[in-house]
C-alpha cells in the first residue's frame, strides 16, 4: 500500500499522461515511444498484390483459446507490417475433430466492402469470410472449427476500432481479442486526422443533400455521400482534407478498397477468405487473372532465399503458401483432389523456397516462418516488383528514383503508442 510522505511527494508510479512525466514544454521525456503521425509510404502507385496462405490447423494445436488468439494476432501483426493485401485461411485436412463443448456460432456474410465498379481487381466478393450481421445460430457443441476461428479473429485485427462494435457482436472466439497487440495500420485513423481516406459504415439515415451517410470514426460529424447504399454497409471513402476544417456536412465519395494502394502505395489493410483445400487456394483467386506467382515453402526447397543469385520474377498477382505442422508435403498427400503424391509437391508452384536453410532449430512454426518470409520478400516483391512496373509508365530509371523519395518521419509527442512501456521516470 502506498502511501504520502511528509514532504508531500507521492510514492505512487507515475502513470501514462501524467503532468509529472512531461517536461515544461510539455512534451514526453521518452524518446523512443512516441508514434509516428502517419505511416510511411511509398509515394507511387503499386498494382501488384501478394496474398498468404495459412492452414487452419495449426491453431488447433494450440492448448488453450488465449493462445489460439495470440497465435493469429501474430500472423496479423506479420501481414499487416510487410503490407499483405490477402491472407487465405485454409483446410490442409490434417485437424484432427475436437470436442472442446463450447458453443461456435456461424453468421451470414453481409459485411463486405462495397465496390465502386472500378476495381476489377477486388471484387465484391473478396470479403472476410466471417461476418457479423444478421440471425446467428448455434451450431452442436461438439464441433469446433479452427479454420473459421482464425478467419474471425484476423477480421477483428483489420477492422478499424470505431467499426468493430457494429461488425462483431460478443463470441466466444473473440474472448481474449482485446489482449491482442493492435496493428495500428494507416487505415485504423484517429478521430481527429485530416487523411483522405477513411474505413467507415453506412447508415439508415439520410443526409441533407439525399445521399448516404457514413460513420467513418469522425466524432459528431458522419460524411455524406451521393452513392445510395443499403445501411450496414462496410466501405471506403475519400474525403478532400480540406473539408475538415470547414463548417456544414462533411461529403465524400465511396472508393474501391484498393484506391489507397493504387493512388500513392499506402497499405490499407488485407481481406480474409477460407478454402477448403490447397487446390481452392490456388485457383479460387478473387483477383482478375488469378495468381501468376505462387510460391511454396518448404525445408526441402530448391531454391534458398539468402543466396547471391536469389530473384523474383515480376508478378501481378503473388500468393505465398505456408503448410502447417507436418508441411505442405502432407497437406498435398491429403488433397485428394490435387491426385498427386506429396512429394512432388514442387510442381504446385512457380518457385519452391527454403525460407531458413541453415535454422537453429529442428522446427520453425509456421507463425515464424509467416514472419521470416515476409521480411526476407518484401523488398523484392514491394518494392523491386514495383519499380519494374512503374518504370514502364514513366518511361525513365530516373523518374522512378524520384518517386521512391520518401518524406522526413514526423514523431508525435503526445500521441503515445499503445505497445509503448509506460513513461520513463
Amino acid at each position: 500500500r502506498h502511501r504520502n510522505n511528509n514532504n508531500g511527494n507521492s510514492s505512487m508510479p507515475k502513470r501514462r499522461g501524467d503532468s509529472s512525466s512531461r517536461n515544461s514544454r510539455g512534451k514526453s521525456k521518452s524518446q523512443f515511444g512516441r508514434v509516428m503521425d502517419s505511416v510511411p509510404s511509398m509515394n507511387r502507385p503499386r498494382y501488384s498484390t501478394w496474398s498468404i496462405a495459412v492452414p487452419g490447423s495449426i491453431v488447433a494445436n494450440c492448448q488453450t483459446r488465449e493462445l489460439r488468439t495470440q497465435l493469429v494476432g501474430q500472423i496479423a501483426r506479420a501481414a499487416t507490417i510487410y503490407h499483405v493485401d490477402e491472407i487465405v485461411v485454409f483446410d490442409d485436412k490434417l485437424t484432427k475433430e475436437s470436442s472442446s463443448g463450447r458453443s461456435f456460432r456461424r453468421q451470414r456474410r453481409d459485411n463486405h466492402h462495397q465496390n465502386d465498379g472500378k476495381d476489377a481487381e477486388k471484387p465484391a466478393t473478396e470479403t472476410p469470410p466471417v461476418s457479423t450481421g444478421g440471425e446467428q445460430q448455434e451450431e452442436p457443441r461438439s464441433k469446433y472449427d479452427p479454420h473459421e476461428f482464425m478467419a474471425r479473429v484476423l477480421q477483428y485485427c483489420e477492422t478499424p476500432q470505431y467499426l468493430r462494435r457494429h461488425f462483431f457482436p460478443m463470441h466466444p472466439d473473440l474472448q481474449f481479442a482485446g489482449l491482442l497487440a493492435p496493428v495500428d495500420a494507416p487505415h485504423h485513423v484517429r478521430a481527429d486526422d485530416c487523411c483522405q481516406y477513411r474505413e467507415g459504415v453506412t447508415w439508415e439515415k439520410q443526409g441533407r443533400n439525399g445521399g448516404t451517410l457514413v460513420n467513418c470514426g469522425i466524432r459528431g460529424r458522419p460524411v455524406e455521400i451521393q452513392t445510395r447504399l443499403q445501411a450496414g454497409i462496410r466501405c471506403t471513402v475519400k474525403i478532400d482534407p480540406k473539408k475538415y476544417k470547414a463548417p456544414g456536412q462533411l461529403t465524400g465519395d465511396v472508393v474501391s478498397p484498393s484506391a489507397p494502394r493504387e493512388d500513392d502505395g499506402t497499405y490499407w489493410g488485407y481481406t480474409t477468405r477460407t478454402a477448403s483445400s490447397l487446390k481452392g487456394v490456388l485457383e479460387d483467386c478473387p483477383f482478375e487473372g488469378g495468381y501468376d506467382l505462387k510460391v511454396g515453402t518448404s525445408e526441402r526447397g530448391d531454391a534458398d532465399i539468402d543466396h547471391g543469385t536469389f530473384s523474383v520474377p515480376t508478378f501481378k498477382h503473388a500468393i505465398i503458401v505456408f503448410g502447417g505442422v507436418a508441411g505442405i508435403e502432407e497437406s498435398v498427400d491429403a488433397d485428394e483432389a490435387l491426385r498427386l503424391p506429396g512429394s512432388q509437391s514442387r510442381k504446385l508452384f512457380d518457385m519452391w523456397i527454403n525460407v531458413c536453410r541453415y535454422q537453429g532449430s529442428r522446427t520453425i512454426r509456421t507463425e515464424e516462418a509467416v514472419l521470416i518470409t515476409l521480411a526476407k520478400l518484401s523488398p523484392r516483391f514491394l518494392l523491386d516488383n514495383a519499380q519494374h512496373k512503374n518504370s514502364k509508365m514513366s518511361g525513365s530509371k530516373k523518374d522512378t528514383e524520384k518517386e521512391v523519395e520518401q518524406p522526413k518521419v514526423v514523431f508525435d509527442d503526445e500521441a503515445m503508442s499503445d505497445e509503448s512501456s509506460e513513461d520513463d521516470e
